[in-house]
């Protein structure tokens, strides 16, 4: 059976790389496996094999909570619940003393709150509104009841039971990933939660990160024909690639990172990598540009050879036969790229979700940041991302962010 372990960590949730780098720093397995993870995701759109899809929501910030299995005691926490020495939350000077602002009042809130689910465990989600968050809009023509917790503006529609519930809450908060263990430590990371397991609370509008009814997904001709065609182009490309290439990325993660930064600039900007060939030349002026700068940084002529020996290093990569296979590459990624936003199509096309960017000139329609698949049997992710969409609203000045205090109206 397929595995999707490369895409998650298996103790910790705290960061999933994007399917599409996988041909960066997995190597022939990795690639491999994005590959075939489409694939499993095509089939679970489809209906043809059995696993859930869960939506990727934008909130902010990532909050833990539960019980601290070395007390029995409820705590709250964020990401430093995982620090060798881990960091967590039981009362408001807990808070006090290693936060401030706007997160200091959100960890309170979840601190005050969170206790009347009855959470067993540990879990993990994301922060979503506090009470003050709360706003009556219009938008499309139609009243909605939003929040805006960090680059997407989630809107319900006003006058539903939902939007009754979100306005009588004190806190919002979807959950994501289930942690079971006997100490932080040694805890692994299992996604989705049973919120069925938790109390109902008016003050805490709660729920898991689960898109509901998939029994009513269905891909028409037209989609399956086109993410076939994309998987066998996926395919093809990677059998042409030198497994060689691919290894010696795997095994050089700083120069897998600095191609996925000069990658990410094209992200940022909302443009998309064209000629293949011309990406591989302009990438490589750009690592010279950036060892260039680090080499007229230094005084001595002692640390200028050292930036020179580093970028003489990198620059060995580069031979004529890893530049074809580097070119290939890229192409791979543009493929898998073109299938996995026509499955994010599918499921925002099926989703239903209202969602909404909120820009210097108004409001415009958006998807949702994205989705994460789990195989039922595996328990294993893959997280898929609309980055053009949405890395570029997240980056862009634009695009009027909820943590924005002058746009928070």
């Amino acid at each position: 059976m397929m595995r999707f372990i490369e895409f998650i960590s298996e103790q910790k949730n705290t960061h999933m790389t994007h399917i599409e780098d996988k041909v960066l720093y997995g190597g022939v397995d990795g690639t491999r496996q994005a590959i075939l993870a489409l694939r499993s995701l095509r089939d679970m759109v489809a209906g043809v094999k059995d696993g859930n899809v869960s939506v990727k929501w934008d909130g902010a910030p990532a909050v833990f909570a539960g019980i601290d299995p070395r007390d029995n005691n409820f705590f709250v926490a964020k990401k430093g619940i995982f620090n060798a020495t881990p960091k967590v939350y039981k009362t408001d000077s807990d808070i006090d003393d290693d936060t401030s602002g706007d997160l200091n009042s959100k960890l309170k809130a979840a601190l005050k709150y969170l206790p009347e689910l009855g959470i067993k465990g540990v879990v993990q989600g994301d922060f979503l509104f506090d009470a003050s968050e709360i706003k009556t809009k219009k938008l499309s023509g139609k009243m909605y009841v939003t929040f805006h917790p960090n680059t997407i503006v989630y809107a319900v529609p006003s006058g539903t039971d939902a939007a009754k519930k979100v306005k009588a809450a004190k806190i919002g908060v979807v959950w994501h990933t289930t942690y079971t263990g006997s100490s932080f430590e040694t805890m692994k990371a299992s996604y989705g939660v049973d919120t069925t397991q938790f109390r109902n609370s008016k003050n805490v509008w709660s729920q898991d990160a689960m898109l509901r009814d998939m029994t009513q997904f269905t891909m028409t001709k037209k989609d399956t024909e086109e993410v076939n065609a994309h998987l066998s182009n996926c395919g093809r490309i990677f059998n042409k690639i030198s497994s060689t290439t691919l290894r010696t990325l795997e095994n050089n993660g700083n120069l897998a990172q600095l191609i996925e930064t000069f990658n990410n600039t094209y992200v940022r900007k909302g443009e998309v990598i064209g000629n293949t060939k011309t990406h591989v030349n302009k990438l490589i002026a750009h690592i010279k540009q950036k060892f260039q700068k680090e080499i007229d940084k230094r005084k001595s002529e002692k640390g200028k050879t050292a930036q020179q020996k580093k970028l003489d290093e990198v620059l060995q990569f580069f031979s004529p036969q890893n530049k074809i296979s580097l070119q290939m590459m890229f192409d791979l990624q543009k493929s898998i790229v073109l299938a996995k936003l026509k499955i994010i199509n599918i499921l925002n096309r099926l989703n239903g979700a209202q969602t909404f960017l909120k820009t210097r000139d108004g409001y415009k329609v958006t998807g949702q940041e994205g989705y994460v698949a789990i195989d039922k049997l595996g328990g294993d992710a893959v997280k898929i991302v609309d980055r053009m969409e949405f890395s570029y609203a997240n980056f862009s000045p634009e695009i009027i962010k909820g943590w924005d205090k002058p746009g928070r109206n």
